[in-house]
């Protein structure tokens, strides 16, 4: 499938593996493979566990992307936030397997998932946009506010608080933590459960539920196309 983004299809159940560098940066290569394997997890009408690597689910976007242009900067916060707005329509259930830290676009696609499992330990999960000089964008302010405890948006959002894995539960960025060396297992179990569900009545009822959620989100998505980020 990529180099960046790994496919293995086992039993209806289709593990992506991202592997970018020491943080797993996304990059617009990233969310390419990305949509990539999630067209073909489609085609093969599999459900979805996304995971990282020992530590890491992401870091977040590429800053050398970030970095070399307001214009360069806008286009990879669309086409991640894009990808968030797909993981959330997505016809199939998308479990994340998060092996430690999630920090800005790694802790949105936790926000982007049906169900997340993360592990213990000294990982920080959470949007640090404030912490480096960076204004939320729009798109990323509303996964925030839909997905999160009030308290947490608000702590999250403005003050760029970190949570560990534990905290993160109780905010909303995970489902549930259990020990490293259980996450892959814990979430094939997970996907094996949700196998049993009709797909159609899935989809249909996320489509339902998510409606005013999926409409905020692409307006959203334009207006943080349309206007340069602060």
């Amino acid at each position: 499938m990529s180099e960046l983004v790994g496919y293995q299809l086992q039993d209806g159940v289709a593990v992506l593996s991202l592997d970018n560098g020491k943080v797993n940066a996304v990059s617009h290569a990233v969310i390419e493979a990305l949509n990539a394997a999630l067209d073909q997890a489609e085609a093969d009408k599999a459900v979805v566990v996304l995971t990282g690597k020992p530590g890491i689910l992401s870091g977040g976007y590429d800053l050398k992307v970030m970095q070399t242009s307001m214009e360069a900067a806008i286009g990879l916060v669309t086409a991640g936030s894009t990808l968030a707005r797909r993981m959330l329509a997505h016809p199939y259930p998308i479990i994340v397997a998060c092996p430690g830290h999630a920090v800005a676009k790694g802790a949105f696609l936790l926000l982007s998932a049906d169900y997340r499992i993360g592990v213990e330990g000294p990982f920080q999960i959470g949007l640090n946009e404030v912490a480096i000089g960076m204004t939320m964008h729009n798109v990323g302010i509303e996964l925030a506010r839909g997905r999160l405890t009030i308290p947490a948006f608000h702590r999250s959002v403005i003050n760029a608080e970190m949570f560990n894995p534990h905290d993160a539960v109780t905010a909303g960025f995970l489902d549930k933590v259990v020990a490293p060396e259980a996450l892959l297992d814990t979430a094939m179990a997970a996907a094996m459960a949700m196998k049993k569900l009709n797909m159609r009545a899935h989809k249909q009822t996320k489509l339902k539920a998510r409606a005013d959620f999926l409409a905020t989100l692409d307006a959203a998505i334009e207006s943080d196309r349309t206007h340069k980020l602060q």
